[in-house]
């Protein structure tokens, strides 16, 4: 079995030594693709394009069909042609071949011949294609010859004295093969959107690494690692790379306690650009990747991300600026991540209910002065990196047991709201039941301190941030801990 992999377009038009370069990188990473999977292939480079042949020394467990799947993740190759070569002598040998493949599979259907061809020989493309096509159905119980829209397309290439019948075609991936551009940071949250910004940055021929902000334990730490880890293991396992996270839950509360509301999504926005260049430059790589858009959220006009932008000099790259949300979401459910943010806790209890679209930089820089700016440096040094390779292992020990959800308080429970006091006093919580009122951001570290005989059972709007939470003291030790969720309907949380 053989595969021809054609270049992305883009590849062919670059000079011959930078397409010389292109062509090698883009051989090494489906070798180490293909390695991945136990396939040993031996690769021909035909200017244009690449032969891929299986090495018949080499058992090989996999189907053609899931060889080609392999090929279809790999950056830098627009068409896959699944194909059998064979040696010609005439135009009607060219016919017979033909006809041994597909004289049965044309029965009851209409069909034409496509044909490339490449080298010097005493007729032209269409002159097979009408000897081939001629013979098929005069010979063959077809519905005849069709050009526009048949049934099925027959596929040849000939090149000089071989051809090659193409049985099945693929659509690559297309782009630039992987790591013929400069490396970048994801900052990635789990959404909809930094999971597709990530894959357009692969798409182009970068390796992208990964960031994450971790404000709420270890419950949306474990589905970003698995969103990362599936996006890596589909689109660029032909290299490693990090996996990075940051504590992030102490600036929060500083954020939240010492900042005016009305700018405190951009002072989020600016500190997380602050520790993310702080670690690109640890990492070498050359640009931070985010999947803003423009109008999505108030931190994301063009006035605040301006703001934003202002506090590093570490180019910050937004593939998705211009695009609609049902475009991302579009490609979100064609990469495969959709499954990952549908299910995603949002982080609640950041954003207040008034933010500002036209941050004033004087007024932001004076509210960020009341923040402890050593928690900037401390944070970056505090930063887990791993391989990416070793997530499923992490996530198996990270992954605790359930937690418990109630409606009812019991005489030995204590209700807890860990809301932001923006939610609280918007929305005040209504029971009969004794509780208390502790920050998400200071819950775990307050926790221990409680009266250890009681249950403590956290609320928030949603339930997302409490069950983060409860899950996180859990895996502390901490087994008297619930989530505690009103019968009645609740208004949602603010989402970052």
């Amino acid at each position: 079995m053989k595969y021809i992999i054609k270049f992305f377009p883009e590849i062919i038009v670059k000079s011959k030594s930078v397409r010389q370069e292109m062509s090698k990188v883009l051989q090494r990473n489906i070798r180490n693709v293909l390695n991945r999977a136990s396939v040993k292939v031996k690769i021909q480079d035909c200017w244009d394009k690449l032969v891929v042949r299986l090495d018949e020394e080499s058992p090989c467990s996999k189907t053609p069909a899931e060889i080609a799947e392999f090929l279809c993740r790999i950056p830098g190759i627009h068409t896959i042609l699944e194909s059998e070569e064979y040696e010609y002598s005439s135009m009607h040998d060219i016919y017979e071949k033909v006809a041994a493949v597909y004289g049965l599979k044309i029965q009851d259907k209409t069909f034409c011949v496509r044909v490339k061809r490449k080298g010097n020989q005493d007729f032209k493309s269409i002159d097979v294609e009408k000897y081939v096509g001629g013979g098929l159905n005069q010979n063959f119980s077809s519905k005849g010859v069709k050009l526009k829209n048949p049934d099925m397309t027959i596929n040849l290439e000939i090149d000089n004295n071989r051809m090659f019948l193409i049985t099945s075609v693929y659509q690559g991936m297309g782009g630039y093969p992987l790591s013929t551009q400069e490396e970048v940071l994801s900052l990635i949250s789990g959404g909809f959107d930094s999971g597709v910004s990530s894959y357009m940055f692969i798409r182009r021929g970068c390796r992208v690494h990964y960031l994450f902000f971790n404000m709420g334990g270890n419950a949306h730490e474990i589905g970003v690692k698995q969103e990362s880890y599936y996006i890596w293991d589909k689109f660029s396992s032909s290299h490693k790379v990090r996996f990075i996270s940051v504590p992030f839950e102490k600036m929060v509360g500083e954020i939240l306690t010492k900042t005016d509301h009305s700018v405190r999504g951009v002072i989020l926005k600016r500190m997380m650009m602050r520790i993310a260049s702080i670690i690109a430059k640890k990492l070498g790589a050359g640009a931070l990747v985010t999947g803003e858009s423009v109008g999505q959220v108030s931190s994301q006009t063009l006035t605040n991300l301006s703001v934003i932008d202002r506090v590093t000099d570490t180019l910050i790259l937004r593939p998705l600026v211009v695009t609609d949300k049902q475009d991302i979401i579009d490609k979100a459910r064609e990469i495969g991540t959709i499954h990952f943010a549908e299910t995603m806790p949002e982080y609640c209890g950041v954003i207040s209910d008034r933010p500002t679209v036209k941050a004033d930089i004087n007024f932001v820089e004076s509210e960020e002065s009341k923040i402890d700016m050593s928690l900037i440096d401390e944070l970056a040094e505090a930063s887990k990196w791993m391989d990416i390779r070793d997530i499923p292992e992490d996530t198996k020990e990270m992954i605790g047991g359930d937690v418990e959800i109630t409606d009812y308080a019991a005489s030995n429970e204590v209700v807890v709201d860990i809301r932001a006091q923006d939610e609280i006093d918007a929305k005040p919580l209504v029971t009969d039941k004794p509780h208390l009122t502790i920050p998400f951001f200071k819950i775990s570290s307050v926790f221990k301190d409680l009266d250890q005989t009681k249950t403590y059972l956290l609320y928030c709007d949603k339930g997302v941030m409490s069950k983060m939470q409860a899950m996180y003291l859990k895996d502390q030790g901490f087994q008297n801990v619930k989530v505690y969720r009103q019968r009645e309907k609740q208004q949602s949380c603010c989402a970052l």
